[in-house]
């Protein structure tokens, strides 16, 4: 991509703009890690008391079905209790574990394509980027570099700067035969062009794709999205699966196949609601 050699002197309400960026951000992170811990510590307290609650509501359906105690409730009483404690526990319990996860993606480690780019955690996306993640096999891997680094139709293939005008970043994930992150750079620089593949070049879509480092924290993201899509009969390795982070950090679907390109490119802005209610959003969009 050409860069000009000089860049004009930015405006004092730009370069204040700019300033203000990270500042901005590092408020941002100190706003929404401590959300995140509050949520967890309510939701495991609630899925813990419901759980208390569950088993004295149990020993009270026990007295009740056995009979001869005073102080035992309705049978029909004790079990409505029990099932609203079970319930509960249910779910609070998943809303819990859902907060670790978000944690837990929001630790993944990346290193960019580009040239120089040194490594960072997909919680610096936030705010800037949305991303997406696609974990599959080689035969995947391959096909969804084609569809980024080569020329499959008759114009060139722009989609690397499509993308980056919307602010995506594509993270591919390589899985071996039993479903776990690998080492994906290497695969990814020697993919193999097919027959409609033209004027390939791996490093075509350098500036929107990063490649997952420290894969034992991938593997224990992605195990349960894995094991989901397996247990709808979905051949994971073939197939493979997208995961779309929103630029706030939270996860806008779930899909199996290559990325939605075409999706992503028309109507992201809205989809994740970058547009709407996100602090600094004036500033690019416009408005108040």
């Amino acid at each position: 991509m050409h860069r000009p050699l000089s860049s004009p002197r930015p405006t004092t309400a730009s370069a204040k703009s700019r300033a203000s960026s990270p500042s901005k951000q590092r408020l941002r992170e100190e706003v929404e890690s401590p959300f995140r811990k509050v949520r967890l510590a309510f939701f495991s307290f609630s899925s813990a008391s419901a759980a208390v609650a569950l088993y004295f509501s149990a020993v009270a359906a026990l007295k009740a079905n056995i009979g001869g105690f005073e102080d035992a409730i309705p049978l029909e009483d004790a079990l409505q209790t029990c099932a609203i404690n079970a319930a509960g526990v249910i779910g609070f319990g998943a809303l819990a574990l859902r907060e670790v996860k978000g944690g837990l993606l929001a630790r993944l480690v990346v290193e960019p394509a580009a040239e120089g780019s040194g490594k960072r955690t997909l919680k610096e996306y936030r705010r800037a980027s949305r991303v997406v993640i696609a974990a599959g096999g080689k035969d995947y891997l391959n096909r969804l570099c084609m569809s980024l680094c080569s020329d499959q139709l008759a114009d060139e293939n722009t989609l690397p700067e499509a993308l980056l005008g919307v602010d995506i970043v594509i993270v591919p994930v390589l899985l071996d035969e039993d479903c776990k992150a690998v080492e994906t750079r290497a695969a990814w620089d020697n993919a193999t062009p097919g027959e409609s593949d033209r004027n390939f070049d791996s490093s075509r879509a350098n500036e929107v794709v990063a490649f997952p480092a420290t894969v034992s924290m991938w593997n224990d993201y992605l195990k349960s999205d894995v094991e989901t899509a397996a247990g709808q009969g979905f051949d994971v390795l073939s197939k493979g699966i997208t995961i779309t982070v929103k630029k706030n950090g939270r996860i806008l679907r779930r899909a199996t196949g290559l990325p939605p390109f075409g999706d992503y490119i028309g109507a992201m802005e809205v989809a994740d609601g970058s547009r709407f209610g996100m602090p600094g959003d004036s500033e690019r969009y416009g408005g108040p």
